[in-house]
C-alpha cells in the first residue's frame, strides 16, 4: 500500500511535469526597419563571414597581440563580466532544480515527558521516539508552466549574460589597439618634437652670433627665440600626453608586459586589412552579442508574462515522506515499523485587492521596454557600422592626400635648408619651412591612426573577434 502511494505520487508529479502548458505569449523576433545592406566602397571585398576571423588574424603586431593577451587575462572589467555570468548560470541551475522534485534524508531522535494532572493526564506520559525518513521536499506540480517559464527567464537571463562578456570582450579588444596605436602615434609626435626643439635651438644660437657679428636685430633674435620656446612646450605637451596615454593603456592591460616581449611595430608597419564590408548583408548584426543579449531579454521578459499570467490559476504542492519509526533505535528498521505521509496542497487566488493583476501589468510593461530595446540596439548597430564604413572610406581618402601634403612639404623644406645654407633665404622662411613639415607629418599620422582605429572599431561593431 505504502509503495503504491509513494509511486502514484511521483507518477502523478513526473507526469504534470512533463505535460505542462506555458501561458507566456508565442515569442516572435520583433522585424525592425533597416536597410537590407550598407552602402560601401566599390571594388572592397565580400567579408560575410568577418565574425568568423579571431583577432590574432587581424592584428599582425607581435608586441599588440601581447598587450591583448594580457588584457584578456588581467582587465578587471572583463573579469567583473565573467564572474556576472557565471552568477547568472548558477541562478539558472538553481531555478532548473524546481522542475524536478527535490528528496532529503532525516534521522532524528524524539523525547519528551508529560508529568500526571498535565491536559488531564492522570500519569505521567513518556515519549520517546526514533524516526528515519526519505522526505518529498514541496514540490509545485507544474500545470500551467509557471516553473519552466520562470527556468525560462533564468536561461535567458544568463545567455544575455554570457553576451555581455562577449561585448566587453570585443571592447576590451579594440580599446587596447586603439590605446596601442595612440601610444605609438605620441612617440612619433614626442620625437619629431624633440627634432623641431633641436633644429630651432641651433637656429637660435646661429641668431645670437649673427647678433654678435651686427648681421642679425633684436627683432630676429626675439622671433627666433618664440619659435624655440613654441618648439619647447609643444615637446612637453607631446610627453605629457604620451605618459598619459601609456598609463590608460596599462590600465587596461591590467599590469606590465612580461621583459621577454616581442619588439613592436611602426604604426606603419601595422597591416590591417580595409576591404571589409563591402556586400555585407545587415542581417550580420543578429549576430553582435550586444544584439543577441538584448534579444534574450526580451525572451525573459516573454517568459515572464507566463509567470504572471499562472498566478491566477490554482497551484498544486506536493509534500510527503516514507520511512521507519520505533521507540527504540535497535527496533528502527525492523519489519512492521514503516511510516509514511503525503500531503498535496492546493492553493487558489481569491482576494488580493488587484496584486495580481497588478504584476502581470508590471510583466507585460517590462517586455514593451526589452522589445523598444532590443530594436534600439539593433538601430544603433546599423548606424555604428554605416559610420564606421563612411569614416573607413574617407579616411583612406585623407590617408593619400595628407602623404602627398608630407610629401610637398618635405621637398620644400629640404630646398629652404639649402637657399638658407647658401644665404639665399632667412631664418624666417626656414623656421616656416620646418613647421610646416612638422605638421604636415603629424597630420597624417594622426589620419593613419584613425584608419587602423576605425578598422579596429569595425571588426568590434561588426561582432568579430569571439574565438
Amino acid at each position: 500500500m505504502i509503495d503504491r502511494v509513494r509511486f502514484s505520487a511521483v507518477a502523478l508529479a513526473a507526469a504534470c511535469v512533463l505535460s505542462a502548458c506555458s501561458l507566456a505569449p508565442s515569442y516572435k523576433r520583433p522585424d525592425v526597419d533597416l536597410a537590407p545592406s550598407w552602402a560601401t566602397q566599390k571594388g572592397a571585398t565580400d567579408t560575410s563571414q568577418l565574425q568568423d576571423i579571431p583577432w590574432e588574424t587581424l592584428y599582425t603586431d607581435a608586441y599588440l597581440r601581447g598587450l591583448i593577451r594580457t588584457a584578456l587575462e588581467r582587465n578587471h572589467d572583463l573579469r567583473i563580466a565573467v564572474g556576472r555570468m557565471e552568477e547568472a548560470r548558477a541562478l539558472w541551475g538553481v531555478q532548473r532544480a524546481d522542475q524536478i522534485p527535490s528528496a532529503n534524508m532525516s534521522v532524528g531522535r524524539t523525547a519528551s515527558l508529560t508529568p500526571a494532572g498535565v491536559i488531564n493526564n492522570p500519569t505521567a506520559t513518556r515519549i520517546n521516539r526514533y524516526d528515519a525518513n526519505v522526505n518529498l521536499v514541496s514540490f509545485e506540480v507544474d500545470f500551467w508552466g509557471r516553473v519552466a517559464d520562470l527556468t525560462q527567464a533564468a536561461k535567458s537571463n544568463y545567455q544575455a549574460s554570457a553576451e555581455d562578456q562577449r561585448v566587453v570582450r570585443l571592447g576590451l579588444i579594440s580599446d587596447v589597439a586603439n590605446g596601442y596605436y595612440l601610444v605609438k602615434d605620441l612617440e612619433l609626435r614626442s620625437q619629431w618634437a624633440k627634432d623641431a626643439t633641436e633644429g630651432r635651438q641651433q637656429v637660435f644660437d646661429l641668431t645670437l652670433r649673427k647678433q654678435a657679428l651686427g648681421a642679425a636685430s633684436d627683432v630676429d633674435v626675439a622671433t627666433v627665440q618664440a619659435a624655440l620656446s613654441a618648439a619647447q612646450s609643444d615637446q612637453l605637451t607631446t610627453d605629457r600626453a604620451l605618459q598619459q596615454a601609456r598609463n590608460a593603456l596599462a590600465v587596461l592591460v591590467g599590469g606590465r608586459l612580461p621583459a621577454d616581449a616581442p619588439a613592436a611595430a611602426s604604426l606603419e608597419a601595422q597591416n590591417l586589412s580595409l576591404a571589409w564590408g563591402a556586400n555585407l548583408s545587415s542581417d550580420v548584426l543578429l549576430r553582435r552579442p550586444d544584439v543577441r543579449a538584448a534579444e534574450q531579454r526580451l525572451v525573459a521578459a516573454n517568459a515572464n508574462i507566463g509567470v504572471a499570467r499562472s498566478a491566477f490559476l490554482p497551484r498544486l504542492q506536493l509534500t510527503g515522506s516514507t520511512g521507519s519509526a520505533s521507540t527504540s533505535l535497535n527496533g528502527l528498521f525492523d519489519s512492521g515499523s514503516r511510516s509514511w505521509s503525503f500531503v498535496p496542497t492546493l492553493q487558489m487566488p481569491l482576494f488580493d485587492w488587484g496584486r495580481t493583476t497588478g504584476n502581470l501589468d508590471v510583466a507585460e510593461a517590462r517586455k514593451v521596454q526589452a522589445v523598444a530595446t532590443y530594436e534600439k540596439t539593433l538601430q544603433q548597430a546599423f548606424r555604428e557600422v554605416a559610420d564606421l564604413l563612411v569614416a573607413r572610406d574617407t579616411l583612406q581618402q585623407q590617408l593619400r592626400a595628407q602623404t602627398n601634403w608630407v610629401q610637398s612639404q618635405q621637398q620644400r623644406l629640404r630646398v629652404m635648408e639649402v637657399r638658407y645654407a647658401q644665404g639665399a633665404a632667412n631664418q624666417f622662411d626656414l623656421l616656416d619651412a620646418q613647421r610646416d613639415a612638422l605638421s604636415a607629418q603629424q597630420s597624417r599620422t594622426q589620419v593613419l591612426r584613425q584608419v587602423l582605429g576605425t578598422t579596429a572599431q569595425l571588426y568590434k561593431a561588426l561582432g568579430g573577434g569571439e574565438g
